[in-house]
């Protein structure tokens, strides 16, 4: 059988309508059971759903009557309700359209050419008919229902602003996202692709405006200050960065001197020491991988990070021409270090990691000096007489700085198994990294706080 859960709630057999259910709540209840086809639902589940948490002392007498009519109903067309335990599962030999959904972007976020990724969103977007189950849950359950599947739709239509951005079509995408981002104000990944496509239209002060509002937005709503993504992106247009307007280059990617660096995400210098370079039209690495490809990238990301000054980059750079042996020392030093802190701050009972990124912040302190910033404020920063160690030194008091901090409990891990960067979450709302390039599946559960 085919269902039709993405708008108005459908059945067909061999292409022709099925009535299916003359109760709301039995076509709800066969509803949850399609989003968790192949699994058991819980009976208990059933009634906390069907009833809103306020179910009446009749509710499982009521389910075990709405499940014999579904039975009846469906036996015609070969779909069986089997139970199992104290619940129920309907077998996963079924079309569902969420399910197609989630295939089709999933397929689009794999795929490397945009317009192959916008042909295939546009076939996964065009299954919406309306909000889900729109005639038969009401607001409450479709609330409960849909927040996997409505993070996967906005991050289809976000991949799919990017991949048109891509083909330097940033017409369309202000016409889409417009309206889409008035209705979600805070959502960043949004915000930053409709305020580069502004930009490459000519209408620079719409964007920069844009910002203003989202930054008032957010700080007002939420009390938290806009991400590195997003601020990247504005620093790019105040400074009128040609590299908006280049075609295919990614949006979130950050090149500082030629050197590709780990696209900013966590909030914090040690967390985005850990973190990957997302790159763009490829799967995202694992935790890890290396985009530590040489020390001169590991001495400019120092610096764009605010861990050195750019004088002491361009020494390190220069030193480390003239000793590439003790550079790619150093270098593998750093990669340990990452490994350590990442197994630190994802584990906290991980005391041997501790450990080993203590002894390495025991090191740089012997090494700091305490100077005036440009800013007026004095801060710690590593001494150049610790040589091509210099990296390692910020790094590792960064990550002292952050073990230290009370922040450290809202660390979290992206739940993408191919992703798992590091972020803060002070607010406690974020779900993802970033749904441009994760959230893929719908049925998972949102990542949980490290402390």
């Amino acid at each position: 059988m085919e269902f039709r859960l993405l708008g108005p709630f459908e059945a067909r057999q061999d292409g022709r309508r099925v009535e299916l259910g003359s109760r709301r709540q039995e076509r709800s209840i066969l509803a949850v059971l399609l989003l968790d086809m192949g699994h058991l639902v819980t009976i208990d589940r059933l009634i906390d759903l069907l009833w809103n948490g306020r179910p009446p002392s009749s509710a499982r007498g009521a389910v075990h009557t709405y499940i014999g009519r579904l039975r009846t109903a469906l036996a015609p067309y070969g779909a069986q309700i089997r139970t199992g335990g104290d619940g129920y599962l309907l077998e996963r030999e079924h079309h569902v359209d969420v399910d197609e959904f989630s295939r089709l972007a999933h397929r689009a976020s794999a795929t490397a050419d945009p317009a192959r990724r916008v042909e295939l969103l546009d076939r996964a977007l065009a299954l919406w008919r309306g909000p889900l189950l729109a005639d038969t849950a009401d607001g409450e359950l479709r609330d409960r229902l849909q927040g996997p599947i409505e993070e996967l739709r906005l991050a289809s239509l976000e991949l799919r602003a990017e991949a048109q951005l891509a083909l330097d079509r940033h017409g369309p995408v202000i016409n889409e996202l417009t309206p889409l981002v008035a209705r979600h104000p805070t959502r960043e990944e949004l915000v930053g692709t409709l305020m580069t496509a502004l930009y490459r239209g000519g209408r620079q002060a719409e964007a920069l405006e844009l910002y203003r509002a989202t930054r008032r937005e957010l700080v007002e709503e939420l009390g938290v200050e806009p991400g590195m993504r997003l601020r990247e992106v504005h620093r790019r247009i105040l400074h009128d960065d040609h590299r908006l307007e280049r075609p295919g280059r990614p949006v979130y990617e950050v090149r500082v001197q030629e050197e590709a660096l780990p696209w900013s995400v966590g909030g914090h210098p040690a967390l985005e020491f850990c973190n990957t370079f997302a790159g763009w039209g490829h799967e995202p690495p694992l935790p890890g991988s290396e985009w530590l490809r040489a020390y001169r990238t590991l001495a400019v990301w120092t610096g764009h990070m605010g861990l050195a000054d750019d004088a002491a980059v361009s020494r390190l750079i220069e030193l480390a021409r003239r000793d590439p042996d003790t550079a790619a020392a150093e270098l593998d030093a750093g990669r340990a270090l990452r490994a350590r802190l990442y197994a630190c701050l994802t584990d906290p009972d991980d005391v041997a990691a501790f450990d080993a990124v203590a002894r390495h912040a025991e090191a740089a302190a012997k090494t700091l000096v305490f100077r005036r910033g440009a800013d007026g404020r004095g801060r710690w920063w590593p001494d150049l007489t610790s040589g091509l160690r210099l990296p390692v030194h910020a790094v590792a008091w960064s990550a002292a700085e952050l073990l230290a901090d009370p922040r450290r409990a809202t660390i979290r891990v992206c739940p993408d198994e191919r992703c798992g960067w590091l972020f803060l979450d002070e607010s406690g709302m974020r779900r993802w990294c970033s749904l441009a390039t994760c959230g893929r599946t719908a049925g998972e559960s949102p990542c949980h706080s490290r402390s």
